[in-house]
């Protein structure tokens, strides 16, 4: 009998090594989720193994207490199709909302709080549900039922699914925050676009609908005038298409989504040279540097912004595109004009966007920007991008 207590202990320990494995495990995937959705239906399906329950689920309440979302675990479709709407938060689920505590209960089916099961609802019997707070504030419930191979849930199973609800919770809250970032992202983006629309596509077309507001008069005074004008604006609302298509190549990241920066640039290139009259050269070395995607992605977007501020601004006949290697490993990537030029001074005075977006495009990756112009002389915009070694990390802080 005493040489057979060493053999249990050690069973023990292994099972609990095996369980904080399965938890390290899972709350290192979670952490990776930036989606709400995602890191909820992870953490239900995670947990349930790791507690041996048959089924397991996650409810998220509103500010008014009631269940606004309930992730399943355990359960096909089909049998919560069968179940219905979401569950109310009566009973024992309402109870843990109200009181935001632990509940470990051996029968559900005896217990003074239950409520009953909707219709084709699965038997369940051991229940054990856990609060999920952050910073005191409760973002969810975590409910486990039918334990495998036991008649209740046991203390070890509460703490652990207790430890999990706090890492769950903090995971929780990262994928919220990382939502919001995106969304406020959008609408910096909205914004910036809103604000290139205007001053440069809506513009032109409010100009061209002004030179065409007295046409029906002049067509009764002077109809050569009258036609002039027309023919001028048939060709204004033409700039105006190629100007919406360079627009829309530039929010379009999709169409150069996994494309090398040499092969990226050949294809900005071809595009903005077909639907304009400005003749466009690309310039590029016998080795093309290889950047990072996100990398790449920025500097691709730097040239686009560059390229339909040329068309739109610039008045140029000739434009470049040049991409130079430097000693170190780094590189310059230059985009030249033959335009009229302007005062990089009163940039922001006159409100264009374009020339801030490449800033902190540039900043993102640690390049830096040059801008080289004079009224009457022509526009280089120049990025110069360091050695690997100088160049910033992806979500590295700026």
């Amino acid at each position: 009998m005493g040489r057979m207590a060493p053999k249990r202990t050690t069973a023990a320990v292994r099972d609990a090594r095996q369980v904080q494995a399965g938890l390290d495990a899972a709350v290192r995937s979670i952490a990776a989720l930036k989606s709400v959705d995602e890191a909820l239906q992870v953490i239900v399906d995670q947990l349930r193994p790791l507690v041996g329950a048959q089924y397991a689920a996650l409810g998220i309440n509103d500010s008014e207490g009631h269940i606004e979302r309930f992730i399943t675990s355990g359960m096909d479709d089909a049998t919560r199709r069968a179940i219905g709407p979401l569950p109310e938060g009566h009973g024992l689920l309402g109870l843990i909302i109200r009181e935001n505590r632990p509940f470990r209960i051996p029968d559900l089916n005896t217990d003074s709080h239950r409520y009953g099961f909707p219709p084709n609802h699965p038997p369940m019997t051991s229940f054990l549900g856990v609060p999920i707070t952050v910073k005191t504030t409760s973002v969810g419930r975590l409910y486990l039922t039918n334990k495998i191979g036991a008649a209740e849930f046991s203390v070890d199973d509460q703490a652990l699914v207790e430890t999990f609800a706090l890492h769950a919770g903090i995971a929780m809250e990262n994928a919220r925050l990382h939502e919001q970032l995106q969304r406020l992202a959008v609408v910096d983006e909205r914004e910036r676009i809103s604000k290139d629309l205007h001053d440069g596509i809506i513009q032109n077309l409010y100009g061209v609908g002004l030179s065409l507001e007295d046409v029906p008069e002049l067509m009764a005074e002077d109809q050569a005038d009258a036609g002039a004008r027309v023919e001028r604006a048939i060709d204004s609302i033409h700039l105006t298409i190629q100007d919406i298509r360079n627009f829309i190549f530039g929010l379009r990241p999709e169409l150069l989504e996994g494309a090398s920066l040499g092969s990226g640039l050949a294809s900005l290139v071809a595009e903005y040279r077909h639907n304009t009259m400005i003749d466009l050269e690309l310039r590029l070395p016998d080795d093309v540097p290889e950047p990072s995607a996100e990398a790449t992605g920025n500097l691709l977007a730097i040239v686009s912004e560059s390229l339909s501020n040329i068309v739109r601004h610039s008045r140029a006949s000739r434009a470049t595109v040049e991409l130079l290697t430097t000693e170190g490993g780094g590189y310059e990537l230059r985009i030249a004009d033959n335009g009229i030029g302007f005062d990089p001074a009163q940039v922001g005075k006159l409100g264009h966007q374009g020339l801030a977006n490449t800033r902190e495009r540039a900043a993102r990756i640690g390049a830096a920007v040059r801008i080289e112009s004079a009224p009457g002389q022509g526009t280089r915009v120049v990025i110069a991008v360091g050695p690997p070694s100088a160049q910033r990390r992806p979500g590295a802080p700026s």
